[in-house]
């Protein structure tokens, strides 16, 4: 229900943004968005004053969530509000702080240092409202209740989009595109609130039993410096790729780096949905300790993510550059080696997807060495290939940094720590996935070269010829690991109807 939900207001909120995006700058102009844009950015530099609080205490909040234990839940929840609220005060001083040099950022904009402070206090508040009000929403979501979450606040996204998009198409007015993003705040943490009592009547917060439980719960800022240590290493690895280009390479190759990384962050949001659909279920199974049930899980969501992984791989390798060209026009393509190292990036950063959904829901964060070594490695890397070797140097520095990490350590980690087995169990286990994930790679690359390539002038054919390739690709990719792998037998075997038409098949 998590994915379902998730995944519907992830593909309605895509379709809406490209459209708005459009009225926006036609109704708005480049400015104003461009203004908000950069507004929104310092925003997300300010959220980094989390430290990743919310990961380490969901952590805590499972077992009594699975025993149903509400005066332990009580004392989390109490904690957290204590915390997240001063989170909200330290960012509402850090960004008032940071708008005192508006002055000399925006003095030449057209509309106005008035309206730049206007839009940013609102966004501000926003954001501490965020955490001061809404931190309850990390309860619904350990309660393995994310769709609620989504639901709410996805619903109210939407509908505010939809008033900006008509107010801006009639009345063209900034200053009131900025106040309905505040108003549907309010009225969204009002609503939110609300339906939280209900679902929880037993809750109760107190802020002064929350400052005293950091004593009694010292594991908890324990926890959080280590999810710290691994947040900020995430913010510099995935937040620097146009920096590094721009300085290794030129601005005119950033802007054609974007083009690329735009989709593959679109498809990274997606993943995410799936990902923080099921942390909860698995911090739940975990605090059940049935530890045949919490190995048989482990191996369905590898197998099912290795199957998305390779749906998402294989359509980049066949459409990719094709797209590019349609889209832009083949002067905007970079080069083939550059586009395979963006996709194998991708592969390695989730091909232990599973692996690190246990990791987080099991609180196992101690290993801090690990992301130093990575962010050393990774910048060690880029600082010796990249004037050489430009973008596929920076590239290389990401998959050296993160492949040994995400594929041997991580899964050591895991093994040894959470389920008490051989790490061995689990690289035995993976052959099948890598021999015909391999196959299936080499295969499809052939397809691209030789016939995509060949007849992917316009949109059109690209979509004749890449249905035609890409849905027995799959269907055979499908069955060949439901033939293979005991993961995908486990996972099917919740679907009667289609397991039984696989056995007609395989058999």
């Amino acid at each position: 229900m998590n994915i379902k939900v998730g995944m519907l207001f992830y593909f309605l909120s895509l379709i809406l943004a490209f459209f708005s995006r459009k009225i926006f700058l036609d109704c708005l102009g480049a400015e104003f968005i461009g203004l908000t844009g950069m507004l929104m950015n310092i925003m997300s530099f300010l959220s980094v004053a989390e430290l990743g609080i919310g990961t380490s205490i969901v952590y805590f909040l499972y077992k009594p969530l699975q025993e149903d234990n509400h005066e332990r839940i009580n004392e989390v929840m109490s904690m957290l509000a204590f915390l997240y609220r001063c989170i909200g005060f330290i960012i509402l001083f850090a960004g008032m702080t940071v708008s005192i040099f508006f002055p000399w950022w925006f003095n030449d904009l057209e509309t106005g240092l008035p309206l730049v402070y206007f839009a940013f206090y609102s966004f501000l508040a926003s954001s501490a409202a965020g955490y001061i009000f809404n931190y309850k929403q990390l309860l619904v979501g350990a309660n393995q209740k994310q769709y609620l979450v989504n639901s709410y606040f996805q619903t109210i996204s939407i509908v505010q989009s939809i008033t900006q998009i008509l107010l801006a198409y009639y009345y063209r007015n900034l200053w009131l595109w900025v106040v309905v993003g505040l108003v549907f705040t309010i009225v969204g943490i009002i609503i939110f609130n609300y339906r939280i009592q209900e679902l929880y009547p037993w809750l109760r917060i107190n802020l002064g039993e929350g400052r005293k439980n950091l004593k009694k719960y010292p594991e908890v800022l324990k926890k959080t410096n280590q999810v710290f240590i691994q947040k900020i290493k995430d913010f510099i690895l995935y937040h620097s790729d146009e920096i590094m280009v721009g300085m290794f390479v030129s601005v005119v190759k950033v802007a054609f780096y974007g083009n690329y990384t735009m989709i593959i962050n679109k498809l990274n949001f997606m993943v995410n949905i799936l990902s923080e659909g099921l942390s909860a279920g698995v911090g739940n199974l975990l605090a059940e300790g049935d530890e045949r049930n919490i190995m048989k899980v482990f191996w369905e969501l590898t197998a099912a993510r290795f199957l998305v992984l390779g749906i998402i791989i294989f359509s980049l390798l066949l459409f990719f550059q094709p797209f590019i060209g349609c889209w832009l026009g083949k002067e905007y393509q970079l080069s083939n080696i550059i586009v395979y190292l963006v996709i194998f990036n991708l592969f390695i950063r989730y091909q232990t997807a599973a692996v690190y959904i246990y990791i987080g829901s099991a609180g196992l964060f101690s290993d801090v060495w690990a992301a130093w070594t990575e962010l050393i490695v990774n910048i060690s890397v880029t600082l010796l290939l990249a004037p050489t070797y430009g973008i596929a140097g920076i590239l290389l520095g990401k998959i050296i940094s993160f492949g040994f990490i995400s594929s041997f350590w991580k899964p050591y980690y895991l093994f040894s720590q959470a389920f008490h087995r051989s790490a061995w169990e689990y690289w035995r286990g993976m052959v099948p996935y890598y021999i015909i994930f391999v196959l299936f790679t080499l295969l499809t690359i052939w397809l691209k070269l030789n016939v995509m390539d060949q007849h992917s002038d316009t949109f059109l054919s690209l979509a004749i010829y890449g249905l035609a390739i890409s849905v027995p690709l799959f269907v055979l990719f499908f069955i060949l690991l439901f033939q293979f792998t005991p993961g995908m037998k486990f996972f099917i075997a919740r679907k009667p109807a289609v397991l039984k038409i696989l056995n007609h098949i395989t058999i």
